[in-house]
């Protein structure tokens, strides 16, 4: 059996996803098709139109989630429209090292042990870190395989490569120097567990607490002022309490004394317009170590900030006998020791929203701490470049989104207390000179001697992944890219991570930056496109994407958020596993609209299935009829492309038209990155004009069949980057190849629309839909089953080729004859259509049992109507009945009415003759 009858028989034995996808995707990764290079021979010119898009490096120690299958497929069917239509590409995979998420698994493996990090040692723990990485934390990159995605795998990049180190090293200096990373003390975001976290890295949950209105007495009077609180174990670090100047209730206190109960040290009463009069008792506590606002009072009014417990939450001295409890535990017992002595005015219940580690779940603590930050000021001229214009939001709203953030930015703090990523480039001399320095050896500046201490922190995770568009284009590596040019050609493909930045060539960032598109889910704009765009104008001049697309949240059929407590999780790798990538793909692309939600749902994955059948089923029939019109000459040769043919039949050109009209569609739907557009185009015409009509129509006329072969083939081409492997597999088929000895269709050139048009052949053709349509209707009205049709009566809109006319209308609706005619005929029936009137004469028809049959239905549907019509009709009904209830009464209402007016219509139609 040769390589196209073996391709035949596979077609027709079915179409198996698992086996086809596996097969296919493995061929084209070892053909290099997913590599800049690998649709060389599509380039226009020496110097192609370049396309660059960056994977978000998902984490290492992660699976994919449905999250991850949105972001990669929109972003591998814009790159395989992008690679079809000879743009030199590059889809950029990597992954993200998570310091925090990291550390904390490879700390469990090594508990489980009875081994702590510390025991090992820093560089012990880090090697283990990196074992670990090379044994498991390649899992997601086999996973987005099965998804059928086309990054340059060759140019993987990890956020702890060497490459990428020094990348990150050249960016702190870069900033260190021009002063935009300080290092000082500033209330940070604390997790007694993961240490420093940025504002983003809190996730806030409702809290259901309590208010504690503590009694402070004031100095030298028997009165006291009432202070509310949420957190009592923080008022040993009290340095004021504060009103509001305008509240006449404290004007007289202000400037006095108050002294702190069980401990009786005295803090003043201080007035700021911060202080919300309404709010308990219009008196608040400062404590600036402790509280983020107080935190600002305190600098404005020079308070003291005194703090009261340690990086693990351990109370400390200024807590008198509650010191070395942990702080929430010692909540209780302080709150006793205060209602003993009388401090306690009042406790009622309160709902407050608590910060908690993004991580951990821990409840995250303003802390004061000496930590590295990156200056705010270092996106001013990033915020500019965007409202300027030079970078455009998809959807437009997230910019103000962008903006409104932006305008709150606070200073990053970028130091993290772990020992898994990036260590921060600053170095400590015995003389007292700090410097920062990529080298790892740096020469102390002031007294010329080799500096050895190092930070003890690495830099925040999001730090490298800013730098992500850039440092993956070799940037911070332009010593090692000199190396480059003397390597050769086996150094080049070597696959070992430290070694993959001497991949790239000093064109990469010419070529590829600014990126062409970044797509991502909107919940990390501030994670992560926020900060990439500040660095890449900050570090490069410029912004690092011409277009950012955001896409919302993958949701259940009801449009809840998918949890583990919910039972309504979607895992995509079972997915493919039942139905293929490229159901999931197809599936998540149509439900994906710029701005709303995708609601995944069962019936979806089912509808995209059924959609590959069509497909299946339609390249079974035209491969049939090729070789019942071609014989074997014509199997073997299989159909030919498009460009290579005329069209010659009526059909063929009309069914060339409508390709035409869904390549421009198509074409324009990708390049505004309205994926859910073009998936619905590709399905109508596929499966509503071509399968359903122009399948149809060829029965009719067979020598369209070579026509519509080369005219689906292109069709194939269109919808390919949305189903990247049905269709390589039944254009294989169509063109008799066999994918083991041929090109994929993935580096075959993405449909240009011809210039062709023909009013007058399309409008020919609806007409004819239309009159099949009508008799269908007719059929199914008078029960006559598959009987043919003596004669049919036919009333025109518009002037048509009555010979096309009779020719697919004779056949396909099962008539002997057709005529044309201006009146109804005698003792007829008729169907109306939108550009024809249809009538049967009714002579020899037995319409007895029709009529006896409708007079039933309509009896039925009379019985019900008054039914619905009476409950709905009823007050008491109507007020205690549920909502819900009473919505599908009123729609079981109309449905039921207009079934009844229809049944009407058929019998005066009838009965009437």
């Amino acid at each position: 059996m040769n390589s196209v009858e073996k391709n035949i028989q596979e077609v027709k034995k079915g179409y198996d996803p698992q086996s086809v996808e596996s097969r296919f995707y493995q061929l084209c990764e070892e053909r290099g098709y997913f590599e800049i290079e690998g649709n060389k021979s599509l380039w226009q010119s020496k110097t192609p139109q370049c396309f660059c898009i960056m994977m978000p490096p998902p984490n290492v120690t992660g699976v994919l989630h449905i999250g991850h299958a949105l972001t990669f497929t929109l972003q591998d069917i814009i790159t395989r429209f992008k690679r079809m239509d000879g743009f030199k590409t590059l889809y950029q995979p990597g992954l993200d090292h998570a310091g925090i998420a990291t550390q904390n698994v490879v700390q469990k493996q090594l508990l489980a042990q009875g081994i702590t990090k510390e025991s090992l040692g820093r560089d012990a723990f880090i090697a283990k870190v990196w074992e670990w990485k090379e044994q498991s934390g390649g899992q997601i990159l086999n996973q987005m395989r099965h998804l059928g995605i086309t990054p340059a795998w060759s140019r993987l990049r990890f956020t702890m490569d060497k490459g990428l180190q020094n990348a990150v090293k050249k960016a702190f200096v870069q900033w260190y120097d021009q002063g935009l990373i300080v290092q000082d003390y500033y209330i940070v975001n604390w997790c007694i567990h993961d240490g420093a976290l940025s504002d983003i890295e809190v996730e806030y949950e409702e809290n259901y607490g309590k208010l504690y209105y503590l009694r402070y007495p004031i100095k030298d009077s028997a009165q006291s002022l009432i202070v509310a609180t949420t957190r009592p174990e923080t008022f040993f670090g009290d340095s004021a309490v504060m009103v509001n100047p305008d509240d006449e209730r404290y004007k007289q206190l202000i400037g006095k004394s108050v002294v702190l109960p069980l401990i009786e040290r005295e803090i003043p009463v201080i007035a700021d317009s911060y202080v919300d009069m309404s709010f308990g008792s219009g008196c608040v506590k400062v404590t600036p170590a402790h509280d983020v606002n107080d935190y600002e009072v305190g600098k404005r009014h020079q308070l003291e900030s005194i703090i009261v417990f340690d990086e693990k939450g351990i109370l400390n001295e200024q807590t008198g006998e509650f010191a070395g409890k942990d702080r929430l535990e010692a909540r209780e017992l302080i709150v006793q020791k205060l209602q003993e002595e009388g401090f306690i005015e009042k406790i009622e219940d309160y709902t407050n929203q608590v910060g908690k580690c993004y991580r951990c779940g821990n409840i995250v603590e303003p802390y004061i701490s000496k930590q590295w930050f990156v200056k705010k000021e270092v996106a001013q001229k990033a915020i500019e470049r965007v409202n300027n214009k030079e970078l455009e939001f998809f959807p437009p709203q997230w910019l103000n989104n962008y903006n409104a953030w932006m305008r709150e930015l606070k200073d990053w703090c970028i130091s993290r207390q772990l020992w898994w990523g990036h260590r921060i480039p600053v170095w400590y001399c015995e003389c007292g000179k700090k410097i920062a320095s990529e080298s790892p050896n740096p020469i102390c500046p002031q007294c010329q001697i080799p500096i050895t201490k190092q930070d003890e922190d690495v830099l925040d995770t999001w730090f490298s992944s800013g730098l992500w568009a850039f440092s993956t284009l070799g940037w911070g590596n332009e010593k090692e890219q000199c190396k480059n040019n003397a390597k050769d050609e086996e150094q080049k493909e070597s696959q070992n991570t430290e070694n993959l930045y001497t991949l790239y060539t000093d064109s990469d960032l010419k070529e590829f930056y600014p990126n062409s598109l970044l797509i991502t889910g909107f919940d990390i704009l501030f994670f992560w496109v926020a900060r990439m765009l500040l660095s890449g104008e900050s570090l490069l001049g410029a912004l690092p994407f011409k277009d950012v697309y955001l896409h919302a949240l993958v949701r259940d059929e009801k449009g809840q958020k998918m949890s583990k407590s919910k039972g309504n999780i979607i895992d995509p790798l079972e997915m493919i596993e039942t139905y293929g990538a490229d159901v999931l793909r197809f599936s998540l692309a149509i439900l994906c609209a710029q701005g709303r939600d995708v609601k995944l749902s069962t019936q979806t994955l089912e509808n995209s299935k059924n959609f590959t059948n069509k497909l299946y089923n339609a390249t079974q029939f035209l491969n049939m009829y090729l070789e019942q019109l071609g014989g074997e000459e014509a199997k073997q040769r299989g159909f030919a492309n498009l460009a290579d043919l005329e069209m010659k039949t009526a059909l063929g050109r009309y069914m060339f038209l409508r390709l035409n009209k869904a390549i421009n569609e198509v074409r324009a739907a990708l390049e505004e990155y309205r994926f859910e557009q073009g998936a619905s185009i590709l399905y109508r015409f596929l499966w509503g004009e071509f399968c359903d009509w122009g399948i149809e129509l060829a029965k009719a006329s067979k020598d369209s069949i070579y026509e519509l072969g080369a005219i689906f083939k292109s069709a194939l081409l269109l919808l390919h980057p949305y189903m990247p492997f049905i269709t390589d597999f039944l254009w294989h088929s169509l063109s008799a190849n066999d994918i083991d000895s041929s090109d994929s269709i993935m580096i075959s050139a993405y449909p240009k629309a011809h210039d062709m048009q023909d009013e007058v052949l399309e409008q020919h053709f609806y007409v004819i839909q239309d009159v099949i349509v009508c008799i269908r209707r007719l059929r199914a009205m008078l029960e006559l089953g598959l009987a043919s049709i003596e004669s049919i009566y036919i009333k025109l809109n518009n002037s048509i080729d009555n010979i096309l006319l009779e020719q697919f209308v004779c056949k396909l609706a099962k008539v002997q004859s057709v005529c044309i005619t201006q009146t109804k005929p005698k003792a007829s029936v008729g169907d109306v259509g939108e550009f024809c009137e249809c009538y049967i004469q009714l002579e020899g028809i037995d319409l007895s049992a029709i009529i006896s049959r409708l007079q039933s239905q309509k009896q039925k549907c009379e019985k019900e109507l008054q039914k619905l019509q009476s409950m709905l009709n009823n007050e008491k009904f109507i007020q205690n009945a549920p909502k819900a209830v009473l919505e599908q009464n009123r729609v079981n209402l109309q449905n039921t009415q207009e079934k009844y007016d229809k049944i009407c219509t058929e019998l005066n139609a009838l009965t009437n003759l």
